[in-house]
Formats: structure tokens, sequence, C-alpha cells
């Protein structure tokens, strides 16, 4: 009686582990994160302080652990798949290439290195951002300044960003750009800037499609990236593609959306 109750116990627990198995998602985190070369990219840009001081880099190194915790299979870049940066990654591994500022060389090359990764992943795309034809759609109809309140609330943001980080640590200045609040407020302003158009002229309507057309397919080739229900991948990104990734990994039921959050919050438990 025993030994056919142990075989039991024993068939329920594989049968357990096996339907645990079946229903485990690939698991994706974007990580949305301000450009710390200063490339002055952005319509309004941050002005981060020097990433390779000795303070900020020990603060890099606190972030590094943190994004340990996430176990990533693969690590994806804000770059072009036919670009030079998984030659550049290449080339850092072997010592043929120096670090540079930019969050990709900081963040994404180090953490690789340091997980034994041997490639890193680009999956960005490019893509019209008609802010031009907005401006002028708003000029021709007497609505400047209603656009302007709008762009105000990104160069709002990007202030606060900017102040931020003067007094609190890189890991802290990414907690609090991850913010679910944060994101959403980033995109609804591009769905404010929709609004300016009418009929004869979709302006601020075609800029949120591009825009929407950009970080879609930027999410397509994330996922290309899966190739198991374990792969767990991080990506990272400008912030501004946040709200819009985590809109399509939260829609696509065969995955599962992680945040910065999730670790960061167990990092201080």
């Amino acid at each position: 009686m025993k030994k056919t109750l142990g075989l039991l116990a024993a068939l329920l627990m594989m049968s357990t582990g096996s339907q645990a198995q079946s229903n485990a998602r690939p698991e994706i985190l974007i990580l949305g994160t301000y450009h710390m070369a200063n490339p002055g990219h952005d319509v309004y840009n941050m002005q981060a302080d020097d990433v390779l001081s000795p303070k900020r880099q020990q603060e890099m190194a606190e972030l590094l652990q943190v994004l340990k915790k996430f176990h990533p299979t693969k690590i994806a870049i804000e770059s072009d798949p036919d670009g030079k940066r998984s030659q550049q990654y290449a080339d850092y591994l072997s010592g043929k290439y120096t670090l540079t500022r930019n969050e990709i060389d900081q963040v994404g090359f180090r953490l690789a290195r340091e997980l034994g990764h041997r490639s890193v992943y680009p999956v960005d795309v490019d893509g019209d951002f008609p802010l031009g034809r907005v401006m002028n759609y708003a000029k021709a109809n007497g609505r400047t300044k209603e656009l302007d309140i709008i762009m105000a609330g990104w160069g709002t943001a990007a202030k606060e960003e900017d102040v931020f980080l003067k007094t609190h640590t890189i890991l802290q200045t990414l907690d609090y750009m991850n913010d679910d609040s944060r994101a959403k407020n980033d995109v609804g302003l591009y769905y404010e800037l929709a609004r300016l158009g009418d009929s004869s002229d979709y302006a601020g309507a075609d800029l949120l499609a591009a825009w929407y057309q950009r970080n879609i397919r930027i999410y397509q080739n994330i996922v290309k990236l899966i190739d198991s229900p374990q792969e767990r991948i991080l990506v990272i990104y400008g912030a501004g593609h946040l709200g819009w990734l985590r809109q399509d990994i939260a829609n696509d039921s065969t995955v599962e959306l992680r945040k910065l959050s999730d670790l960061s919050g167990e990092s201080r438990q």
C-alpha cells in the first residue's frame, strides 16, 4: 500500500511539473533607459553626467547585479540588425573594443559578457516621425498653442528625469523612468498629438501610426529571438519606446511581461 501511494505521489509530481513546463511562456523585460552618452537625438533630451566616473561605474555595477536576477537568455539592443554592434560586441569579448558611454555598451555589452553570452541581438527598425507635418498643420489651423502644450509635456518629463538623476543612482533613476505612470503618460502624449488633424489632413494620427508601426516592427524582431518557452529576453531601449513595447507584450498571450520593478523590488527586501 505504501509503495502504491508513493508511486501515485511521484506520478502526481511528474504530472504537475510537466503541466507547469507546458504552461511556461517566454518572458520579456523592456528596460527603458536614458541616453547616457547625450547624443541629443530626441526632441527633448536629458543631460546625463559622466557615466564613466567612479561613482557612476559603481552604480552601474549595482544595476547589472539587479538585472542578473532576471537571468536573461538573450539581450536585445536598440541598434540596426545590419549595423556594426554585433561585431563590436565580438571585438569587446576579444579585448579589441573599449566601451563607450553609450547605454548599449555600459548595460548591454557588460551584462552580456558577465553572463557569458556569445552574442547580443540588435532589433531596431528605423521609421518616419513626421513631426514637421504636425507642426505645419497646427500653424496653418491656429492650433500652435495646443501643440506647444502637448510638446511641453515631453519637455517637463525630460527635465524631471534630469533633475532626478542628479541626486539619485542609476538604478534609482531607471526605476523612476520605468514606473508604470511615466510610461502611461508618455503614451498618452502621443494620443494627444493624434487630435491634431482633420478629414483633409490626418497629421497627428499619421504620426501616431508611424510611431506605432516602428515599435510593432521592433517587437516582431524581439519575438523572433524566441527559441523556447524558457526564453528570457532583456530588451535595452530608449525610454520613449517603453510604454509601446510593453503594450505589445501585454497584448500577446504567448509571452509574459516582466518589469524592472520585479527585480529592483527584490533587491530591497
